[in-house]
């Protein structure tokens, strides 16, 4: 789509699903983490996978957490000290089966020079892991992990956040139970 990486987030503890969400079979996959990360790799020059280790059965990139806790806002802060040549990306969490490339287009058509994030609104709401991240961001993320902060709403609110509308729901939907996720097989299942 254009010279910005996508970083699939996968590395969350999955405590309402009881199981690693990122490695649940999906959609003729072994994973949604494969899943996601085949299906966006036409779309963008590079496409990254965070998470706290290599827990994955295919060939791909990783990005590892740099600190102990587990939060989005430490694979955030991992991805830019990792990409140290990389300003801006893109980042989407690996239990949002429904986000298409469309989406990824109106957020970097749409993106303010201004901006430290480019986020997506749903009807649900923000969509922090939805979004464009710029390095600008990062002090402010790092002195919330020294404040031991991790919340993704606060940093939004704490930097120049630019929000993006969105219509749908289904869009942005979350598999964090188990029935959202036998509910997202049935509806790909019926497509």
């Amino acid at each position: 789509m254009n010279n910005l990486p996508l970083i699939i987030i996968a590395g969350g503890k999955s405590s309402r699903m009881k199981r690693d969400k990122a490695l649940l079979p999906f959609e003729g996959y072994n994973s949604l983490a494969e899943y996601q990360y085949r299906r966006f790799q036409p779309f963008f020059k590079k496409v990254y996978i965070s998470a706290k280790n290599n827990k994955f059965d295919f060939p791909m990139e990783l990005i590892e957490d740099c600190y102990s806790d587990s939060s989005p806002l430490v694979a955030l802060i991992s991805i830019f000290d990792t990409l140290k040549e990389v300003d801006e990306v893109f980042i989407l969490s690996v239990d949002s089966p429904f986000v298409e490339i469309e989406i990824f287009k109106k957020l970097s058509d749409e993106a303010e020079e201004s901006s430290d994030i480019v986020v997506a609104h749903s009807p649900n709401g923000v969509e922090p892991l939805c979004a464009i991240y710029r390095r600008s961001m990062l002090d402010i993320a790092k002195d919330m992990i020294g404040k031991n902060s991790h919340k993704l709403q606060i940093l939004l609110e704490q930097v120049n956040t630019q929000k993006v509308y969105f219509k749908s729901k289904k869009s942005f939907m979350n598999l964090n139970y188990p029935s959202d996720y036998e509910l997202a097989k049935d509806l790909f299942s019926n497509i």
